[in-house]
């Protein structure tokens, strides 16, 4: 069973963490196809996802930021909408059946991307969006991350690009940025309610940590990542079989 090979279990959250780091996310919905595949139950998958979120996402905006990728303007709409609507998301419980379809459901889109089926480049020219477009699209976000546990990176970074509102670096910052403050949120309605972390958070943070750091340095260069990619989309599909169709 994969519950009795640990070490399997830390190498793909090491592999998941720097990934996802390197393109300014926190890795949540790759935290939480992992945890399903080793049968870890809901209670414990949505609190450990967004606390490793917290560490990865802020380590990558750091590195994403301080390369000048960050635009304020583009920013603040999407976080305060998405932050309050995080934080109700967070409280709500839903029915253990339901969210594990519901979350098979949305990690489809990741395995897209990764796989390559769904490309999303940026545009040549920028295009401006206005503050409603931005302030709806960041509660509608914050809302559903906050019932799921993901940070909401996964959705917010194809809707930039697609909308061409930013290039894909620029992307990487604001998402990481975004990320965090609706993980916090998150994390804040989950506690309300009596959610509890589970005691080996500290040993995964640490795992998260490092690959999240290395992830995020290498972001900013150009390296070839599409073995780990297939990888990674492989064991999403695992994950979303396990959820949708074995329970």
């Amino acid at each position: 069973m994969l519950m009795e090979c640990p070490v399997l279990f830390y190498v793909l959250l090491l592999a998941i963490a720097f990934l996802y780091a390197s393109v300014g996310h926190g890795g949540a919905s790759g935290y939480i196809a992992l945890m399903a595949l080793f049968s870890f139950s809901p209670e414990v998958i949505r609190p450990a996802a967004l606390v490793m979120n917290v560490f990865v996402s802020g380590l990558s905006f750091f590195h994403f930021y301080r390369a000048e990728y960050f635009r304020k303007e583009l920013f603040l709409p999407l976080a305060i909408a998405s932050i309050p609507t995080a934080f109700i998301g967070g409280m709500i419980q839903m029915d253990v059946q339901v969210y594990k379809i519901v979350l098979g459901l949305i990690l489809c889109f990741p395995i897209l991307t990764l796989s390559g089926v769904l490309k999303m480049g940026e545009r040549e020219n920028k295009v401006s969006a206005s503050f409603f477009i931005l302030f709806l699209s960041g509660g509608i976000i914050g809302f559903l991350s906050g019932i799921i546990g993901i940070g909401g990176g996964i959705i917010l970074s194809p809707l930039i690009l697609l909308f061409g509102w930013a290039n894909m670096k620029e992307t990487a910052a604001i998402s990481s940025l975004f990320i965090l403050v609706n993980s916090l949120a998150g994390i804040i309605g989950q506690k309300l309610v009596g959610m509890q972390l589970d005691l080996n958070m500290v040993l995964w943070v640490a795992v998260v940590i490092i690959g999240g750091f290395v992830g995020a340095f290498f972001g900013a260069s150009k390296w070839n990542k599409k073995i780990l990619e297939r990888v990674l989309a492989f064991v999403l599909v695992i994950a979303v079989y396990k959820l949708i169709f074995t329970g």
